[in-house]
């Protein structure tokens, strides 16, 4: 659905999109993640057409970016940041001006604006003017717009910005039904943990270098080297240190608070059972086991340096 090849776009010295080599396939929806200044935005652009790259190669759905952007533009829905919203107008006036410009005609016009406002659980402001919806509402009445003419694809930049955790999730709730819908979606975030949740790949890229660009779970299995215990004994936890400490599979014990351990296990150890059945053997009670989770906050600390470009 999307490919890039060699896409770079230049500013003077600066790469702000250096090489990038990307591949989607039907119903992805891609992660796009990086510090501010990464590329990020700069890509999006060059994939709607609204910014040329310095060389390159790009398509959306077979269509290039240099030779057939009308076509391009029919099959993908953009939102950016911040967009422009027309304060004057009423949320249904609204969308149907955007209906009008996409050559929806007549009783179609009406029924797909609200079938789009129903979607995003926007049907009971249908009469409000957009300049009284929260930040939250006006980030759905955006997408409602770019899905009017039913897009194949979606990029989506930063939809979640600046919204309250209530917001976060109706968003992330939509993202998930819009790739049940069969929308191919790239969307670039900072809430990095609610992108594992709705992703099935992510791309990383740091100073306009795609340095990560794989399923989400190859990406966390990259990142961890050695898996992490956490104990909590009903006892104090000496005894249940000492044994484990004592077993080839742990590399290192640590005490927290009399009852609660941390477990470091040796690099390549993925089967921990013997532990658990170690401590019951003894006699050794615990409350809870449980195996420290590796998540895209851990894995983008780990893989990029901060660095802009």
């Amino acid at each position: 659905m999307i490919q890039t090849r060699d896409l770079t776009k230049v500013y003077g010295n600066l790469r702000a999109v250096d090489s990038l080599d990307l591949s989607l396939a039907k119903q992805d929806i891609f992660g796009f993640i990086g510090p501010n200044g990464a590329g990020k935005t700069t890509t999006m652009k060059i994939l709607t057409t609204l910014l040329e790259p310095s060389w390159g190669e790009a398509s959306i759905c077979g269509y290039s970016i240099y030779t057939q952007s009308q076509e391009l533009r029919r099959i993908v829905g953009y939102m950016p940041d911040f967009f422009g919203v027309y304060e004057d107008m009423q949320v249904m006036e609204y969308l149907e001006f955007f209906a009008a410009a996409y050559r929806i005609r007549g009783e179609a016009r009406k029924k797909r604006c609200e079938e789009m406002l129903e979607l995003v659980d926007l049907g009971y402001k249908r009469n409000a003017l957009v300049t009284s919806l929260s930040r939250g509402m006006t980030q759905r009445l955006g997408l409602a717009r770019v899905l009017l003419h039913d897009p194949q694809v979606l990029l989506l930049d930063e939809p979640a910005s600046g919204l309250d955790p209530r917001a976060r999730i109706e968003i992330r709730t939509l993202l998930k039904q819009l790739g049940k819908m069969g929308k191919t979606i790239m969307v670039s975030s900072h809430i990095l943990p609610e992108l594992a949740d709705v992703c099935n790949k992510i791309g990383i890229i740091e100073r306009g270098k795609l340095l990560v660009n794989s399923d989400v779970t190859e990406v966390l299995k990259r990142v961890r080297r050695t898996g992490v215990l956490h104990i909590t004994t009903v006892s104090p936890a000496d005894e249940a240190a000492r044994r484990l400490e004592a077993s080839d599979l742990v590399k290192r014990v640590e005490t927290h608070d009399g009852t609660h351990l941390t477990v470091t296990l040796k690099s390549g150890v993925e089967d921990y059972s013997e532990l658990p059945a170690e401590l019951v053997r003894a006699g050794i009670r615990f409350l809870s086991i449980h195996e420290e989770e590796i998540n895209l906050e851990t894995a983008f600390m780990t893989l990029t340096q901060g660095i802009t470009a």
